[in-house]
């Protein structure tokens, strides 16, 4: 059995790249994986605790089932939102498209 402080440390740090991955690039796809990676950390943060919580148990892992859902509707919406603008400007890098106008 793997210690719960090991768990929430490999979580901490699945979150501080994601959270790096956010701020420092300006690729739009790349950011949309860094909050992938993010949703990923509270997946596993969400199984740990459940697992501690309550031994033996699935509530957990529903509930990262349903994160995982959740980040894969995001990825869906975020993904065709970023080819329309790709299309509208030639480009995907976050600093260029500031005003969403036609």
């Amino acid at each position: 059995m793997v210690p719960i402080e090991h768990v929430l440390i490999f979580s901490a740090a699945l979150f501080a790249i994601g959270a790096y991955g956010v701020m420092a690039r300006r690729n739009a796809v790349l950011v949309l994986m860094a909050i992938e990676l993010m949703l990923n950390a509270v997946a596993v943060n969400l199984v740990a605790f459940g697992t501690l919580v309550y031994p033996g148990k699935t509530s957990g892992l529903v509930f990262a089932v349903f994160v995982i859902t959740v980040a894969a509707a995001e990825l869906g919406l975020g993904l065709a939102i970023v080819l329309r603008v790709y299309r509208m400007r030639s480009s995907v890098n976050v600093d260029e498209v500031d005003l969403m106008r036609w």
